[in-house]
């Protein structure tokens, strides 16, 4: 007869399917959300079906946000011209805090990876050329993480973009081969989009 899972243990192993959450920490969260107060967890189970409900994708750059279009597209005073395309909402922070991008982004939500069994469609490749071909585009900037799907996906992007009248650019390796853009200090980004480097 299987033993029923105890509401501890589901937690944890709820929690334990997070990124980047092993057994151990999903434990440690389990353990402190139970000893924190009712209305604490109230309030935090709140906020997760809050942020759940009333988070939309922008319909111009894909990136989460409170509305759409979301503030950086809706914000004048940034450069049109220029895209960053990123692989996920959490690298737009990234480059914000950084201070050293001033355009619009594209969010990829993922990158081409044949191994893994993630295809051109499965990003939203098919959006940024829409953007380029309906605005005033100069430069697509590919930021990319530094591994081989990012690189590929970076590749890919370029190939299908030589036939606009466009720069397309690969921020700069300031950044670590293998490694995550969310991970990454402001002065290394600030770095690694000053040194980045036309695509050929």
């Amino acid at each position: 007869m299987t033993k029923e899972i105890g509401p501890i243990e589901d937690l944890i192993k709820r929690l334990n399917r997070l990124p980047g959450i092993g057994s151990k920490t999903a434990q440690r969260l389990a353990y402190y959300i139970i000893g924190l107060e009712e209305n604490e967890v109230r309030d935090l189970a709140e906020a997760l079906i809050s942020a759940k409900n009333n988070t939309v994708e922008c319909s111009i750059c894909m990136n989460y946000a409170d509305s759409d279009p979301c503030e950086i597209c809706s914000n004048k005073s940034r450069d049109d011209s220029i895209i960053c395309v990123v692989e996920s909402p959490k690298d737009v922070d990234a480059m914000e805090r950084s201070l050293s991008f001033r355009g619009k982004y594209h969010v990829l939500h993922g990158v081409i990876s044949p191994l893994k069994g993630k295809t051109p469609e499965d990003v939203t490749i098919k959006e940024l050329i829409k953007r380029i071909e309906e605005g005033d585009i100069k430069e697509v900037i590919v930021a990319t993480n530094p591994t081989v799907d990012g690189d590929a996906t970076a590749r890919y992007i370029k190939n299908i973009l030589e036939d606009y009248d466009i720069i397309v650019s690969r921020i700069g390796y300031g950044l670590p081969v293998g490694g995550d853009l969310e991970y990454y200090d402001e002065i290394t980004i600030q770095t690694a989009m000053e040194n980045r480097r036309r695509l050929d």
